[in-house]
């Protein structure tokens, strides 16, 4: 017989203390999990008894995991996922897809052309409709963080050299150029001055590269394309950016290639963790993103 060092009251406490710490405090988690401070503080008491540690702090000085919290977080999150999964690989076993499917999407994936990840999920629906999609908008670093903790089962993202962590499907290419608005350019000082304006930076392949090769000074740091775009937009900076997602914007705030501009090319993939076992709805998915993807590039 298998015994279980933890009991059911204790898998509630566990799944009580998770959301506490996700959602940042006692307070947050009341209103996401519908429960009274008190009930929510005695369940954490329960598995800080259980485990003999404190496994945060809290008071006027606020909310914080100790290093044993920070440990059972993560080491019940992931307990906790592989419980729910039970179901949903059982009635696989039936011919029943069900449950939910955690996709991180890197931000402005939507807006290219050859992007077909709506009727992928809408064939999902047709074929799977007891599977639960849920998309998350997410940037390339911490696309990769959500894969090593298991918050999503597939992210869609570039492929850069030597990222060989994980699995890739490749679905379609995306290209990154350095971009400027035309309105500096055409100032006083004209494309000498140009030259000299700032990179926005951003935690990215490419533009770690771009900086290394000389050719610009790191400007000011940027979360995402829409900041990274605002400031090139100012005529300040300039900045590197997908040419499909300046082909949307590029008119109204007019930017253009920078001249002598390096062009980035990699896939778009879906990525999957090869340490985790993957699910039945998870396969059913990634057969639809490239049979959609293919029919697309034929």
């Amino acid at each position: 017989m298998v015994r279980l060092d933890l009991d059911e009251r204790d898998l509630r406490s566990l799944r009580v203390f998770c959301n506490v710490a996700q959602a940042g405090g006692f307070a947050a988690a009341e209103r996401l999990l519908h429960m009274s401070k008190a009930s929510i503080s005695r369940h954490v008491r329960e598995v800080e008894q259980r485990l003999g540690v404190r496994l945060c702090e809290r008071g006027p000085a606020g909310f914080g995991l100790t290093p044993e919290g920070e440990v059972a977080l993560k080491l019940a999150t992931a307990a906790l996922r592989s419980l729910e999964r039970i179901r949903p690989e059982i009635d696989a076993v039936h011919g029943v897809l069900s449950g939910p499917l955690a996709v991180g999407v890197v931000e402005h994936a939507l807006g290219h052309p050859d992007c077909r990840l709506p009727q992928a999920l809408a064939m999902l629906k047709r074929r799977a409709p007891n599977v639960q999609p849920r998309i998350e908008v997410l940037a390339f670093p911490d696309l990769n963080q959500a894969l090593r903790e298991q918050r999503v089962d597939i992210a869609i993202r570039g492929r850069y050299p030597g990222d060989d962590e994980f699995d890739y499907l490749p679905l379609f290419a995306e290209t990154h150029r350095i971009y400027g608005a035309v309105r500096r350019e055409a100032s006083a000082g004209g494309e000498a001055r140009s030259r000299r304006l700032p990179l926005v930076y951003r935690p990215h392949p490419y533009v770690d590269t771009v900086l290394a090769e000389g050719a610009y000074e790191r400007g000011p740091e940027a979360g995402g394309l829409e900041a990274i775009a605002l400031l090139v937009a100012t005529g300040d900076y300039v900045g590197l950016l997908p040419s499909h997602y300046v082909q949307l914007i590029g008119k109204r705030y007019e930017l253009r290639v920078r001249r002598g501009s390096p062009s980035f090319s990699h896939s778009i993939c879906a990525v999957t963790d090869p340490s985790r076992p993957s699910t039945h709805r998870a396969d059913l998915f990634l057969g639809l993103l490239d049979e959609f993807h293919q029919r697309r590039a034929t």
